[in-house]
């Protein structure tokens, strides 16, 4: 009797247990689809009317009156440079960092490099921006940056940003790949980094993907660094020190002055919207990808 009743008791246990991960598994949906109603409550109107408008423009002028302009080509080219440079930057030092930690680094070394990197990620945004106002400006100025807050700027600072994220996921793809590939190849005479280039790394690419993707969103939901380190200028850049502005710094810059339910505080909703879709696309990507991998692999 003692025996069923604590087998009840379990398996009533394991009922809830498991209705309670099922709720949090779709209340996680529901938070996503919640912030995009939000979010298009506000701004998918003013999207749907302007988009021709925003989309044909590179003059962001929204307190401009009688006719304000609401462009956003030159902050979505903005917001491409930064990524771009940033990942220029973060992706090859933080995909051979991962490689010299899962490959080459002794475990004392591992253990003290891994820590030092992770700090990085405990770094506010907002101090981040200090250090680039502060350290990075005079650094570009004094290496013939007419003005030190600009694309490269904000692009280093991102591209430190990144690294935890690329060295600690990277890490965990190469390490996962099975001991049988990397001594198969250096049974066939391979040196470690002959292994490590053609075993290593092609067996690891899907992970590896995976932080460079996580890598990307990361830099284009960047705030407060951008918006202090990049000089905050409308414009198209051409050259890495050219001052420029992207959609999160506008949207920070901006909310708190613009008049609720007006056309400017509608369109910083729509940048929102946009962002919003931005996400949404590298994820379905990252997706798409990871499961053609999968194909070609079966």
């Amino acid at each position: 009797m003692m025996r069923d009743r604590r087998s009840a008791l379990a398996r009533g246990l394991e009922r809830a247990i498991e209705a309670l991960v099922y709720v949090c598994g779709f209340s996680a949906i529901l938070f996503n689809l919640a912030i995009f109603a939000f979010i298009a409550s506000e701004g998918l109107g003013f999207l749907v009317t302007h988009f021709v408008d925003m989309w044909t423009s590179i003059d962001w002028s929204p307190t401009v009156e009688p006719h304000p302009v609401f462009g956003i080509g030159a902050l979505v080219v903005g917001t491409v440079w930064v990524v771009g440079l940033s990942l220029a930057v973060s992706v090859p030092i933080g995909i051979l960092a991962a490689i010299y930690l899962a490959e080459f680094a002794s475990p004392s070394v591992r253990e003290v490099a891994k820590v030092v990197i992770e700090l990085l990620a405990a770094i506010p945004s907002v101090v981040w921006g200090f250090i680039g106002v502060m350290l990075v400006n005079p650094l570009l100025q004094w290496m013939g940056a007419p003005v030190g807050l600009n694309g490269l700027n904000g692009a280093l600072l991102l591209g430190l940003m990144t690294l935890p994220l690329l060295v600690s996921l990277g890490e965990d793809a190469l390490r996962n790949v099975p001991d049988s590939y990397r001594q198969a190849a250096l049974a066939m005479g391979a040196t470690r980094w002959e292994m490590v280039r053609y075993v290593l790394v092609p067996a690891a690419r899907r992970g590896l993907l995976v932080a460079v993707l996580l890598g990307v969103g990361r830099c284009v939901g960047e705030t407060m660094a951008v918006l202090m380190a990049t000089g905050h200028s409308v414009r198209i850049p051409i050259h890495p020190y050219d001052p420029i502005r992207t959609l999160t710094a506008t949207i920070a810059a901006e909310l708190g002055e613009a008049v609720r339910g007006g056309e400017h505080y509608q369109a910083l909703f729509a940048l929102g919207l946009l962002l919003f879709g931005i996400t949404f696309a590298v994820n379905l990507i990252a997706d798409v990808t990871l499961r053609g991998e999968k194909v070609g692999g079966a």
